[in-house]
């Protein structure tokens, strides 16, 4: 800060000698204040003498003035060193393994896959042999078309694609049945190349022939061929339901409980020493990684345990609402095994206990039967 009557000939003083001064605030008419240079400080007091203006500093700001500030502070650097070649330390090791694929192929599996080859927590990065992981994974499993690791940071990152599962084929030139491949009536059969061992309303169980692989003529013979046909028939699905005319509800309180550890590689610290104060609950337990950037992860871990107290409430139900729940329950079962199926009809059975409704669904489904099975000789 600089005060005197004659501000504008320090400037001016200051600019013929190449002193640089930036961020010039005028705050009245004896009062400036600017920013200067560390090592053009000094060259001031020459001109202020002439211009008779006081300079006062007001602020330092920079790196020197910490370093100087801190100079004494000789626990808080060698903490601050160590905490750096910590950090240096623990790059050079795997803290975090991210698989992404489909959900048909299961994570854990993989991970413990991986983990035999060597890719596990508190691995050490140069020691890795990634093509040798992937080779392995490919070998385990059918079910994998592609496989790439990625390692980032302290995070490995395992990509899979998954293969088309794909039906066993049976060559053209290979002679087979068609075969059953669950129960149910035929209704219709149609057979481009082979026999017809069944007809409409034959009841046919899982594995029966229905079209053989052999044609027989007058003056040929018995010969074998790669059986060819359409068969239909009405199959049954059926589930059955157990509901109970008193039951219990879980009906939560809006009470709940957080308590806390800390997992820092396989040790663990917790926070907390008693139970919840409910008699009954629900335990949600989240795990969150540390990490001081995106890919960046450190061998801690915070664990929350997330308790949520609740009330069981009796429910009674009349019988009509037991069977209609029955009935929801059985077709929320049925479900994916009947999807874009041809349902003919179904059927509802009920028997009713003292205690509890028993619901038993059935659809009758129209669908293809047949598979093709080859001929051993």
């Amino acid at each position: 800060m600089v005060e005197g009557y004659y501000i504008e000939r320090f400037i001016n003083l200051c600019s013929k000698k190449q002193i640089i001064l930036w961020n010039l605030e005028r705050k009245d008419n004896i009062t400036l204040v600017a920013d200067i240079d560390k090592k053009e400080f000094k060259r001031l007091r020459e001109i202020s003498r002439k211009t008779k203006c006081k300079v006062k500093i007001q602020n330092k700001i920079g790196l020197p003035f910490v370093v100087r500030k801190y100079k004494k502070r000789k626990i808080f650097f060698i903490l601050l060193v160590l905490i750096f070649l910590l950090i240096f330390s623990l790059s050079h090791f795997i803290w975090n393994i991210e698989v992404e694929c489909s959900s048909n192929i299961s994570k854990d599996e993989i991970i413990s896959l991986v983990e035999n080859e060597g890719l596990k927590i508190g691995a050490l990065k140069n020691s890795l042999d990634t093509k040798e992981v992937i080779n392995k994974l490919r070998l385990e499993r059918d079910d994998i078309a592609w496989v790439g690791i990625e390692i980032k940071g302290t995070n490995a990152i395992i990509k899979i694609e998954e293969a088309d599962a794909k039906p066993d084929i049976i060559d053209d030139d290979d002679y087979c049945n068609i075969v059953a491949d669950k129960e149910g009536v035929i209704t219709k059969i149609s057979a481009g190349n082979g026999t017809p061992l069944v007809k409409e309303g034959d009841v046919v169980k899982n594995g029966d022939v229905l079209i053989a692989g052999y044609m027989e003529g007058k003056y040929t013979g018995k010969q074998y061929v790669h059986s060819i046909g359409e068969v239909q028939a009405k199959v049954w699905y059926k589930n059955t339901q157990k509901v109970y005319f008193k039951e219990t509800k879980k009906e939560e309180t809006g009470n709940l409980e957080n308590k806390y550890s800390v997992k820092i590689n396989n040790f663990q610290i917790n926070f907390h020493k008693s139970i919840p104060n409910f008699k009954k609950y629900d335990t949600i337990e989240t795990t969150e990684k540390l990490k001081l950037f995106s890919n960046f992860y450190l061998p801690i871990e915070i664990i929350k345990y997330e308790y949520k107290e609740y009330n069981e409430v009796p429910v009674i139900h009349s019988v009509e609402e037991s069977k209609q729940i029955g009935i929801e329950k059985a077709e929320e079962e049925l479900k994916k095994e009947i999807e874009n199926k041809e349902i003919t009809d179904k059927k509802i059975n009920v028997r009713t206990e003292k205690d509890y409704i028993e619901v038993e669904l059935i659809y009758e489904v129209k669908e293809q039967i047949g598979i093709e099975e080859k001929i051993v000789f």
